[in-house]
């Protein structure tokens, strides 16, 4: 073959060559990969590329290979919740820092990338559960109690008895106290709204029965009555179904103290930011119903409070009856006026609306 023609022939074989390598480029190509599938993906700007895939005591079995990415990205970018520990949560697990909410925290991350939070929900949930700033100092005196009498935690509620959402803490409120007798306390406070006709009445029988020593059975009584109404002749009942001197409740349900009373304990909820209610703190950290499931997420709140803040391991209560004896069932919170939470929380509830 000439000079020409073998030229010629080598042009042809290049350009056939090119051609198969777009043609295949574009072939493969129609196949879309997620960031977690394709290792030449580069990671987000600020991600640590050193570390982990997997941290010690964190178990990421329940989750897809991109939500592990996302989990990956949000330990190694999240500051360890400790201020004196200014690395990552994941350096500060995988070092095992003297930080001990570095382990829980990776550990809620992952299920709040398992419930399928963006970023900026996941972000408020870890800084609700355990950013120092969150914590609040809460005055106690005065409110009813009931539980443990040197409580490892304090769960403060501020409620409307004619609330439905209220009316659905209680009973889970109730059995946290009687599933941890020895462990924790639970302190109410008043928060009629406007919007329910007779909030404001039912709270003062509230304050009147506790000047009695009967609170918890007429605030039981009166939750369970809230499809009946609690206009004054339910309320009158109630309080006789309880035992209560319906001359001395009635002077006190209209006394100037009683009222007093309720607005002590609203004034200190609109401090804190109160949006509705039930409002709940646990150890001075809002527990945010717009960010946390109570019926799903309480427990596990109150387990952990117990294990950072103890050395002694939840002790459940044996029966239902068990929580709440004594003085510490009907007395008030006077002996222990205010509650700082080790863990931390701020800002309101949802639920039952303000006006």
């Amino acid at each position: 073959m000439g000079g020409a023609a073998a030229r010629a022939a080598r042009g042809w074989l290049r350009a056939a060559l090119a051609g198969t390598a777009l043609f295949g480029s574009i072939v493969l190509g129609t196949a879309c990969r997620s960031p977690a599938d394709s290792p030449k993906e580069p990671p987000p700007p600020n991600e640590d590329r050193t570390a982990p895939v997997q941290l010690p005591g964190v178990d990421t079995s329940a989750l897809t290979p991109r939500e592990v990415g996302k989990w990956r990205e949000y330990v190694s970018e999240l500051l360890a919740p400790c201020p004196d520990q200014p690395v990552s949560i994941a350096t500060c697990v995988s070092e095992n820092r003297a930080c001990n909410t570095c382990l829980p925290a990776a550990k809620l991350l992952v299920e709040r990338v398992r419930r399928g939070d963006s970023r900026s929900e996941a972000e408020k949930a870890f800084r609700a559960r355990f950013s120092p700033e969150a914590v609040k100092s809460i005055d106690l005196t005065g409110s009813p109690a009931k539980g443990a009498t040197s409580p490892v935690v304090t769960v403060v509620e501020w409620a409307d008895f004619e609330c439905p959402f209220c009316g659905v803490a209680a009973p889970l409120l109730k059995a946290t106290v009687e599933r941890y007798p020895n462990e924790v306390q639970l302190v109410f406070k008043n928060y009629p709204l406007s919007a329910h006709e007779h909030a404001e009445a039912a709270a003062r029988a509230a304050v009147a029965a506790a000047r009695q020593g009967k609170f918890w059975e007429l605030s039981q009584a009166m939750f369970a009555s809230q499809k009946v109404g609690l206009d004054d002749a339910t309320l009158l009942k109630l309080a006789r179904d309880q035992g209560l001197d319906l001359k001395a409740f009635e002077a006190d349900r209209a006394s100037e103290a009683t009222a007093d009373a309720v607005a002590r304990d609203r004034k200190q909820a609109d401090e804190l930011g109160l949006q509705g209610t039930p409002m709940i703190y646990i150890n001075g950290r809002f527990f945010n119903m717009e960010l946390f499931d109570i019926r799903n997420d309480l427990q596990p709140w109150i387990e952990l409070e117990i294990a950072l803040n103890s050395s002694a391991k939840p002790t459940p209560g044996a029966a239902a009856g068990g929580a709440g004896s004594g003085a510490a069932a009907t007395g008030s919170a006077g002996a222990a006026p205010k509650v700082q939470g080790v863990a931390e929380n701020s800002k309101p509830a949802s639920g039952g609306k303000s006006n």
